[in-house]
C-alpha cells in the first residue's frame, strides 16, 4: 500500500480501526473520494433542509450516475478480466453514502439494488442488453414494486396484486405501497401473481400509463429525502414482451432480495459512522460547566460505545463482502448482518441522540437528528428485526416459525 493511499485513507475514513479500507485498490479509493468530494462540496451545507422539507436535493441522481460506479476505469485497475466492481468496494460506497445521509443511500439502493437486479436477474438477455446498460448509465431510473398495502414480510404467501393474460397482453390490477421513486421512475417493475396459475411475474409499466395512479406517502418521520409511493394499478395493460422472462417464482424474487439484504447492512454500518461523526462535531464545541463536553468521563465511554459498535459492523459487512466475492450469498449471514447491524445502529443513535441533548432534536440544525429518525427506518426495512431473527432461528433448529 502506498504512503498517499494511506493518507488518504486516514482521512477519508478515520473510524476505520481495523484498517478494512485497506484492501480497497488505488483506483477504488480515488473513486470513493471522488463520492465524498461530491457529498460534502455540493449537498452538505442543504442536508438538513431537504430532510426536514421532504425534498430530493436537486441533481443527485444525475452527479451519482457521473461516476460511472458500474463501468469507471478506476475500479477495474489491476482487476481487468472483473465484469463487475468488487464487493468491498460496493460496500464502501454504500457506507460513504449512508455516513453521509441514509435517505441518499436508500434512493441509490433501490435504484442500483432492488430495481437493477430485478432486470438483471428476470430479464431474458434481449431485455437484460436492452435495460440493464441504461440502468448502470442513470440514463433510465427504476424502482422495485414488491410491498403491498396489506402486505410486507408475507408478500411471498400475500400478494394480491393480480394479472390476467388475454393473449398477448396481460391485464393487472392491485396496489403496491412504501415504492421509493416510483413517480420518478421510467420503468417500475411491478410484482403480480398469475391469475391463472398462482405463480408470481413481474412486469414493466410506467408511471404515465393509463390506469397507473402515483401518490406520494406524507408525514413520514424517516428517510424524509426519499418520495415513497403508494401505486394504484387499475386494469393496465401490459404486452407479454414487457414482462421479465425469468422471473416465475417466489425463489426468485427472493434472489433478488438476498442479493441486496447485504447493502442494508452496509448502509447501517454507514449510518453508525455518520453518527459517531455528527456526535463527536457536536462534543467538540459544545461546553458546559466552563468546558468542552468532550472531557467529561461519562461522555467518552458512550462515545466509545459508538466506535465499538461500528467497528464491530464494520467488520461483519467486510466479511460479507468477501463472501459475496466470492459468489456466498448465504441468507443467514446477510440476515445475521442486517438484524445485528441495524440493531447496534439504534443503541448507538440514541447514545448520541443523548449525548446532544434538546438540540439533538433540531432536525434542521444538528445531523444527529437525522440520524436518530433514519435508524428507525433502516430496523424496519428489507425485512424486520424479527423476520430476519426468524430466517435465523430456522437455520439453527430446522424448524420454521414464521407461521
Amino acid at each position: 500500500m502506498t504512503t498517499d493511499k494511506t493518507a488518504v485513507l486516514k482521512q477519508l475514513y478515520p473510524e476505520d480501526i481495523l484498517s478494512i479500507a485497506k484492501d480497497l485498490t488505488e483506483g477504488e479509493v480515488a473513486l470513493l473520494q471522488q463520492l465524498n468530494d461530491l457529498l460534502e462540496n455540493k449537498y452538505r451545507s442543504n442536508i438538513n433542509q431537504h430532510w426536514v422539507d421532504a425534498t430530493v436535493p436537486e441533481d443527485y441522481f444525475k452527479d451519482i450516475g457521473e461516476l460511472h460506479y458500474f463501468t469507471n476505469p478506476l475500479l477495474y485497475q489491476g482487476r481487468e478480466k472483473a465484469k463487475t466492481p468488487s464487493q468491498l468496494f460496493q460496500f464502501f460506497m454504500s457506507y460513504t453514502i449512508a455516513r453521509f445521509d441514509v435517505s441518499l443511500a436508500t434512493l441509490l439502493g433501490v435504484h442500483q439494488g432492488l430495481g437493477h437486479n430485478t432486470f438483471l436477474f428476470g430479464g431474458s438477455p434481449e431485455q437484460v442488453a436492452k435495460y440493464v446498460p441504461k440502468l448502470q448509465s442513470h440514463e433510465l431510473r427504476t424502482c422495485f414494486a414488491l410491498t403491498e398495502p396489506n402486505h410486507g414480510s408475507d408478500v411471498a404467501g400475500g400478494l394480491e396484486t393480480v394479472a390476467e393474460r388475454h393473449g398477448d397482453k396481460w391485464v393487472i390490477h392491485g396496489a403496491k405501497k412504501w415504492i421509493g421513486g416510483a413517480h420518478v421512475s421510467d420503468v417500475i417493475p411491478v410484482f403480480a401473481v398469475n391469475k391463472e396459475t398462482g405463480k408470481p411475474h413481474c412486469f414493466i409499466i410506467t408511471p404515465d400509463q393509463e390506469g397507473v395512479e402515483i401518490d406520494v406517502l406524507q408525514h413520514k418521520i424517516a428517510l424524509r429525502i426519499v418520495p415513497n409511493a403508494e401505486i394504484r394499478l387499475n386494469g393496465v395493460s401490459v404486452n407479454e414482451a414487457d414482462r421479465l422472462q425469468n422471473i416465475t417464482s417466489f425463489k426468485d424474487i427472493a434472489k433478488i432480495l438476498y442479493s441486496t439484504r447485504a447493502g442494508v447492512a452496509y448502509m447501517a454500518t454507514g449510518a453508525l459512522a455518520g453518527t459517531l461523526r455528527a456526535t463527536l462535531d457536536y462534543v467538540k464545541q459544545r461546553k458546559q460547566f466552563g468546558k468542552s463536553i468532550s472531557q467529561y468521563q461519562l461522555i467518552q465511554e458512550k462515545l466509545a460505545m459508538i466506535q465499538g459498535n461500528l467497528t464491530h459492523a464494520m467488520a461483519m459487512s467486510a466479511q460479507l463482502a468477501r463472501m459475496q466475492e466470492n459468489g456466498e450469498y448465504d441468507e443467514v449471514a446477510t440476515s445475521t448482518a442486517k438484524m445485528m447491524n441495524a440493531l447496534r445502529l439504534r443503541e448507538s443513535v440514541a447514545m448520541g441522540r443523548g449525548i446532544t441533548g434538546g438540540n439533538g432534536i433540531l432536525a434542521g440544525e444538528q445531523d444527529i437528528a437525522r440520524f436518530f429518525s433514519d435508524a428507525e427506518a433502516i430496523y424496519t426495512y428489507e425485512g424486520t428485526h424479527e423476520m430476519n431473527a426468524l430466517v435465523i432461528g430456522r437455520a439453527l433448529t430446522g424448524v420454521s416459525a414464521f407461521v
